[in-house]
């Protein structure tokens, strides 16, 4: 969906008249899911770009505030929830604006690893709730498959193949559901200064298997930084397994849709689909 820097100015002006004195900016890049604009000093305004992305503005506004005073980084902090209008279609929302900026594999480091266990650890602690389990690893199977013919040219098909077929073999999840962020990765991280200032978009949170925020390790760490953060989350061999497998899943699925289109994104993917293979 086309949205212009025109159409949110109109938007939040009729909807939040208190903030038509704010300047506008458009963030770019801003991420896949969301157009995003820095309203002011102080608050974000985000748009979903496509439908899967549009329950999130309610989510956040529901759950991040309850997370918030016990988890031991930042996260976004929903001040109001825009309503469609002006044919846009869906809910948007308005946060505080967070310093930062997205991680890079230069923001890697020991003391990055034991804070974004520490961070996982808290988070899987809080109550779930209501929250949902989101459709689990082996949905993605024909899509992964897929994927994996379409780079057979620049990866290894067999060796990504032995990877994912580990992950769907690996026993599953037998305990309680924990809480986890969904798409927790370097592109959800902001850092300054070399240490982490907060994790952002919420908008897979939901409550289940704890694997699926294992992709973080692979799209960040080093071989070594990695082992740091999964002695320090206690992560066992098959969790570890399926770990592996949603992180391949999402990098192959970023590969195949804008590595043709976007350096940054290829070479983070290869770089993230090249750790899955290491382990």
């Amino acid at each position: 969906m086309e949205i212009t820097t025109s159409l949110v100015r109109t938007l939040v002006d009729r909807q939040f008249p208190q903030w038509t004195d704010r300047p506008l900016t458009l963030v770019d890049p801003a991420g896949s899911d969301h157009v995003i604009h820095r309203l002011g000093d102080d608050f974000s305004v985000r748009l979903p770009r496509h439908a899967g992305a549009v329950d999130q503005a309610k989510l956040e506004f529901e759950w991040l505030p309850r997370l918030a005073p016990h988890l031991p980084l930042a996260i976004p902090s929903p001040v109001a929830v825009g309503e469609p209008d002006l044919g846009y279609p869906w809910h948007w929302s308005v946060s505080r604006w967070l310093e930062g900026s997205v991680a890079t594999v230069d923001d890697d480091s020991p003391a990055v690893a034991v804070a974004l266990a520490d961070f996982l650890l808290a988070l899987q602690s809080r109550p779930t709730g209501s929250l949902g389990s989101g459709r689990p690893l082996g949905d993605r199977d024909a899509a992964v498959r897929e994927a994996i013919t379409q780079v057979a040219g620049v990866f290894d098909a067999g060796a990504l193949t032995e990877v994912w077929e580990a992950a769907l073999a690996a026993p599953a999840w037998d305990r309680p559901p924990v809480c986890f962020h969904g798409d927790f990765h370097s592109g959800n991280l902001l850092t300054a200064g070399g240490r982490v200032t907060a994790v952002i978009d919420f908008g897979g949170l939901g409550a289940g298997d704890p694997a699926r925020d294992l992709m973080m390790p692979f799209t960040l760490m080093s071989a070594a930084n990695r082992t740091i953060f999964r002695d320090r989350l206690g992560v066992d061999d098959a969790t570890w397994a399926r770990g592996r497998g949603w992180n391949l899943a999402g990098g192959l699925n970023a590969y195949c849709s804008y590595a043709a289109v976007s350096p940054r994104v290829a070479a983070a993917t290869t770089r993230q689909i090249t750790a899955a293979l290491a382990g």
